[in-house]
């Protein structure tokens, strides 16, 4: 057992880690899908509003728990109150979920690199080739291995050596990346509609299910009520302005987001002739309507190179702290040393990642409520926990603990600003948009009600 806790040098390692966090595949390639479809420049602005209240309050929520008890998911809520421990344990199941499944597109990522890096784009560009690669029984399941190996090798090395290190390296080569990928997105021919289109707020296409949809979106892009946060909460320490922090995060986080449009949305116009649907969902978007773009481009290949590299290091920062938080856990629930932890957490990986890749192969008739093993994980995880959790922090924080005790916390760093915003929306507009967020996911995904 690590006698010392973990911890963050300072504020710059700690918002580095906690934005690698979240900025992941949920912002390279669902949020310009979700812009795209919700009306571009109108999602755009509802997320923003939503940003910096909604996820705001959750976010500085989740880390001011972690700081304040020094522990945990699952230690952080009994240690404030012990009849809401389960809340804890509900949350901890999240990461569990999503880390094996999130590792095998960790892989397919892999692949894609490796296909363009070897001067196969061309073939990586055909009609049928991500299809063929996932229904593979062995080369997808190599891919998923190499790229859980990598993310528990930096969870090894520790929070300082490992984490901190290496989110300090790879935030900034993202943020270069994305920026460049931008600029070159923006100058193709045909591309100034798509940017229009993606910046300019039509108010026409605002609806309700606009709301819904950046809502949603807010969970995938922030880390929200995965027990990441808490965890990270737990390393930082009580001199740091939490509220600052919090408000950088969110601007490494959005504008990741905002510039992942810039890079897909006036690139697929251009290539497509300003087709909306061209803009695919999902691993369609990345792993097939993407790489015919970059073989339609000139120096595409070297574009796509580019591309799949940054999204690999998304991928990974996101995947590091998943795991941590898993092996944050067990540390703390079972008085496991980090390699113990990490030695685990991989077997876990390998028990529920394994199937999720095989699902789309030689165990694709294997279905669990008309879902592959992978889409099954991800609806329990995005639809079902996360928002259950989160509504759960927010009844915890707003009436049990009271809002005075999370304030207290973050007004040990400096005055907190935003105090009155906190509280309004932890007691009263939280709770309420995250129970509309879980009854239309549910709704929508047993067809009920489509959004």
């Amino acid at each position: 057992m690590e006698k010392q806790r973990n911890s963050f040098t300072g504020k710059i390692g700690f918002v580095l880690a906690a934005a690698g966090s979240a900025v992941g595949l949920g912002n390279i390639w669902r949020f310009p899908y979700l812009a795209a479809k919700y009306g571009g420049g109108i999602f755009l602005l509802v997320y923003l509003i939503l940003a910096v209240s909604f996820g705001f309050t959750l976010m500085i929520a989740e880390i001011a728990i972690g700081r304040k008890s020094g522990l945990s998911a699952v230690g952080a809520f009994k240690a404030l109150d012990k009849r809401f421990a389960f809340i804890g344990y509900l949350a901890a199941f999240v990461p569990i979920i999503i880390l094996p499944y999130y590792s095998v597109i960790g892989g397919w990522v892999i692949k894609y690199l490796f296909a363009f890096c070897s001067g196969s784009s061309s073939l990586a560009a055909e009609p049928g080739y991500f299809e063929a690669f996932i229904a593979q029984p062995t080369e997808p399941v190599l891919w998923f291995l190499l790229f859980i190996a990598v993310t528990a090798i930096v969870v090894l090395m520790g929070v300082e050596k490992g984490i901190e290190k290496i989110s300090k390296i790879m935030m900034p080569i993202l943020i270069v990346l994305s920026i460049i990928i931008a600029i070159y997105s923006i100058t193709l021919p045909g591309a100034i509609d798509g940017v229009l289109y993606y910046i300019t707020p039509n108010f026409e296409s605002f609806s309700v299910k606009t709301v819904l949809a950046a809502m949603g979106q807010l969970f995938y892009s922030m880390s929200l009520a995965m027990g990441i946060m808490i965890t990270y909460g737990s390393y930082m320490k009580k001199d740091v302005n939490l509220e600052s922090s919090v408000t950088q995060i969110e601007v490494f986080d959005t504008g990741i987001a905002f510039l992942a449009g810039l890079m897909i949305v006036p690139a697929v116009f251009a290539f497509s002739g300003g087709d909306e649907a061209a803009l695919g969902k999902g691993p369609g978007l990345m792993f097939v309507t993407l790489p015919q773009v970059f073989a339609s481009m000139k120096g595409g290949t070297i574009i796509g190179v580019v591309f799949f590299l940054l999204v690999f290091v998304a991928a990974l920062t996101s995947s590091i702290s998943l795991m941590e938080t898993i092996v944050s856990i067990f540390c703390d629930k079972f008085n496991m040393t980090r390699k113990q932890s990490c030695i685990a957490v991989l077997a876990v990986c390998l028990a529920l990642g394994i199937p999720s890749s095989l699902g789309f192969g030689i165990w694709g008739s294997i279905t669990i409520i008309g879902m592959s093993f992978l889409d099954f994980f991800d609806f329990i995880s995005n639809s079902v926990l996360m928002p259950i959790v989160s509504f759960l922090t927010c009844i915890f924080v707003g009436y049990i603990i009271k809002p005075k005790t999370i304030s207290d916390e973050i007004s040990l760093g400096a005055e907190f600003k935003r105090k009155k915003l906190f509280e309004v929306v932890i007691k009263y507009v939280a709770p309420i948009c995250i129970v509309l967020i879980l009854v239309s996911s549910l709704l929508d995904t047993f067809g009920i009600f489509k959004i």
